[in-house]
């Protein structure tokens, strides 16, 4: 089936005169308007990144040898929907940082993202923690658990921070297994931050999630330097 296409609309007379009143009612003046509106510069794709990033992170700068190399990496990968478009973001490798609370590792994580758009990558990407990831999926009424699951488990670039950081329970490791598991049945590049000791991870996750985590990411073990603390002391 052919997809359907409409053609470009143009406002009527009826449709001028009434924004007209409306704008004259409001006191603006409709001239300004349209020079203001002419004068405006398009969103570049990094000013639209950075509108969705928590303002924190609206400026971070990956540099960190590992990470800089996931991001080339996954720009390698993208490919062009058709010819003369951007590059998307469709599979690549997937990165596990692990390091002590505000060792760097969240900044490095949106750092990358950055680096991507930067590289003239487009993407669609998802942030989240590990505790809000569950609080989003716990049954409740009305809720369609196992639509958000899957629509997570789909986004083409994933950060999951703080894996580990939550209560661990029968359903947590579950959870994190089917959304772990479809990423890597898939090679969706996926982003994980976690305070934990690579070796304690197993502990937490449970066999099979280690077991896929190992095969998917690069894993990182980021200085035991709080840096949070370093740039408050300076």
């Amino acid at each position: 089936m052919r997809p359907r296409t409409r053609e470009p609309q143009t406002l009527g007379e009826g449709t001028l005169e009434r924004m007209a009143r409306i704008l004259a009612a409001r006191n603006i003046d409709p001239a300004a308007v349209a020079a203001l509106a002419d004068e405006t510069e398009p969103f570049s794709p990094l000013d639209a990144l950075s509108a969705g990033m928590p303002p924190r992170y609206q400026a971070a700068v990956a540099d960190h040898p590992q990470v800089l190399a996931w991001a080339r990496d996954v720009a390698e990968a993208a490919v062009a929907p058709s010819q003369g478009a951007r590059r998307q973001v469709t599979t690549g490798p997937s990165l596990l940082m692990a390091g002590i609370v505000g060792a760097g590792k969240t900044h490095q994580a949106y750092g990358a993202v950055r680096q991507l758009v930067q590289d003239g990558v487009g993407v669609r990407w998802r942030a989240t923690t590990a505790a809000d990831l569950y609080a989003d999926l716990r049954p409740r009424p009305g809720a369609d658990n196992e639509r958000e699951l899957a629509a997570v488990s789909r986004c083409p670039l994933l950060i999951i921070d703080d894996l580990g950081a939550a209560k661990a329970s029968d359903w947590t490791e579950e959870i994190t297994y089917r959304l772990i598991n479809r990423r890597y049945n898939h090679m969706l590049p996926t982003l994980i931050t976690t305070n934990l000791r690579i070796s304690d991870l197993r502990a937490y996750l449970g066999d099979r999630v280690t077991s896929r985590l190992a095969q998917m990411t690069t894993r990182v073990e980021f200085e035991p330097v709080d840096r949070r603390r370093h740039r408050t002391a300076a």
